[in-house]
């Protein structure tokens, strides 16, 4: 009886990494043509790296990491 549980149990990481990969896949997916240029994955790759410092530095100010000059 609970053979099958626990069988069942160790199947859930394996979907959830299947799910997580899928929403990835499908999210940015639309990226991949901008890859062949070089101009536009120029353009990409700084985009990237922009939307990331803005998110790091907006939560090192709101959580007060750093103090504000």
């Amino acid at each position: 009886m609970f053979g099958d549980f626990f069988d069942n149990i160790s199947r859930y990481p394996s979907y959830f990494v299947t799910i997580i990969l899928g929403i990835f896949i499908s999210a940015f997916g639309w990226l991949a043509p901008l890859w062949k240029r070089p101009v536009t994955a120029v353009a990409l790759v700084g985009f990237l790296v922009g939307a990331v410092m803005v998110i790091v530095l907006t939560l090192k100010a709101m959580l007060g990491f750093t103090p504000i000059n």
